[in-house]
């Protein structure tokens, strides 16, 4: 039967499973933290103040990194890693097109090139095979994209960047929280971004953050975070004029975060492990309920990763549906599930398209894309919220089951 469920109320007149919205992320925030940002307000720093040092802590704390530096985004996080990874004109980095535009872009703003590396069909996240075919002397750096929360497999990556001199970038923006071989992601490669938008498992409204083990990357990230300007007088060239005396050494940029923004993001990290658990059953309990479902792909994980996932892919199996991605996506909506696709791969985009790229660089990454949705999940979600998308998505694939 050729159906489409464009513009459909409900299947056949039927009535929704949900009579409200549910939409696939949301933010939680509660009276501490409300009252941590009212106390910051009251300070007499509101940027670069008493915050920034205790937040960096805490994130160090949490994952074992030995730094960390903090920053105005997510995005931020990754040019500054770039830039401290020595990433310039005519060099290359590897990366994933399944992800944010930033992963890419970062590459872009040093004048580099960014090389794309098909994924694992059934992870989802960056092959390490892909990247070792990619690898040419023109090769900086590789950023590797925790997707959706679950690590990359971070051994044989790093193997590849040591044989090659390379620098290893983890785009940590959806693993907060998360492990790799029992150890917290954020400590084990050359650098690792976080962000904290507001849909992600913790959030400061914005705001990043990059860690390392490396004290050298670590004082070239605080200078690319603020102007490229120091005043510590190890770093200077000249005499110092008096205490009020200053020296821009590097070209660096405004990529500071505020003390209202740090003060949420450590109350949100406070929180972290009730945000952790509550999503591990949300995954749990679709990937009992959707593994039941012939139309239905739930995402591999490997075992070294113990994740705290960001975002759930619902992948449908084209074969056996008699509707495609997009009609099963307006069907969801019409049962008042709204969901979201991450990604459409980068290279697609008009501006990449005028760089040069050309579809078909990476087969698993563009098939993932036209059979991919991102189903809600954010630690509000009640039981019975869970239980409306299981439902939702369930009757939809069973009416439009293949026959």
């Amino acid at each position: 039967m050729e159906q489409s469920a464009a513009n459909k109320p409900a299947i056949e007149g039927g009535t929704p499973v949900r009579k409200t919205k549910i939409y696939y992320g949301h933010q939680y925030i509660d009276d501490a933290d409300v009252q941590a940002v009212t106390e910051v307000l009251k300070y007499a720093d509101l940027t670069c103040g008493p915050k920034i040092k205790e937040l960096e802590e805490k994130l160090c704390a949490l994952t074992g990194a030995k730094y960390a530096v903090v920053c105005s985004n997510g995005t931020a996080a990754l040019h500054m890693a770039a830039k401290a990874a020595g990433v310039g004109e005519g060099d290359e980095v590897i990366t994933t097109p399944i992800t944010f535009a930033a992963s890419a872009n970062c590459a872009l703003y040093c004048g580099a090139r960014p090389v794309f590396a098909d994924i694992d069909p059934e992870t989802y996240n960056i092959d390490p095979q892909k990247i070792e075919e990619a690898v040419t002397e023109r090769t900086k750096a590789v950023v590797a994209v925790d997707y959706t929360g679950q690590s990359v497999d971070l051994d044989p990556i790093l193997k590849i960047c040591r044989e090659h001199n390379l620098m290893l970038i983890e785009d940590g923006a959806h693993v907060i929280g998360t492990k790799y071989k029992g150890k917290a992601n954020g400590s084990i490669s050359d650098m690792t971004t976080f962000s904290f938008h507001p849909v992600k498992t913790v959030t400061g409204g914005e705001g990043g953050a990059v860690l390392t083990n490396d004290e050298t990357l670590y004082q070239k990230l605080l200078l690319y975070r603020s102007h490229g300007i120091t005043r510590d007088t190890g770093l200077m060239e000249h005499d110092s004029d008096g205490a009020w005396y200053y020296e821009q050494v590097e070209l660096g940029f405004n990529y500071r975060m505020t003390d209202i923004q740090a003060a949420l993001i450590i109350s949100q990290l406070d929180k972290l492990a009730m945000f952790r658990k509550r999503r591990k059953e949300i995954v749990a309990r679709y990937n009992e309920a959707f593994s039941k479902i012939p139309s239905l792909f739930v995402q591999k994980e490997i075992p070294e990763s113990d994740t705290t996932r960001h975002l759930y892919i619902l992948r449908i199996v084209p074969k056996k549906l008699t509707i495609d991605r997009k009609q099963f996506f307006e069907a969801l909506a019409a049962e008042n599930v709204c969901c979201n696709v991450h990604y459409i791969p980068t290279y697609y985009f008009p501006y990449y398209e005028k760089l040069g790229y050309k579809r078909g660089l990476c087969p698993n990454a563009e098939k993932l894309y036209e059979e991919i949705m991102s189903l809600p999940l954010y630690y509000s979600m009640t039981d019975e919220d869970v239980e409306s998308v299981i439902e939702a998505v369930t009757k939809i694939a069973i009416y439009y089951a293949a026959e």
